[in-house]
């Protein structure tokens, strides 16, 4: 029982996302046959999509450019 729900949470997560993700970031196959695989093939299409069925966009790493707060920002401390 907990594996099927597990299964269906996991299918139902990975089509949606499937669905959103613009058709310029579906990687090897078309975005239709990706969201049949996910539907078709349990926990190896849902899991395949995940891992392999787009690009994955990572946060830009380095410090954070601009200031903090307020007492950071030259601007605002010169209109003081």
């Amino acid at each position: 029982m907990v594996l099927t729900l597990a299964s269906l949470a996991l299918t139902i997560y990975a089509l949606i996302d499937c669905l959103q993700t613009p058709d310029d970031q579906v990687k090897h196959i078309p975005k239709l046959f990706w969201a049949l695989l996910v539907l078709l093939v349990p926990w190896v299409g849902p899991i395949s999509w995940l891992i392999a069925g787009r690009t994955r966009s990572l946060p830009p790493r380095g410090r954070p450019t601009g200031p903090k707060g307020p007492e950071d920002d030259p601007d605002f401390l010169r209109g003081l």
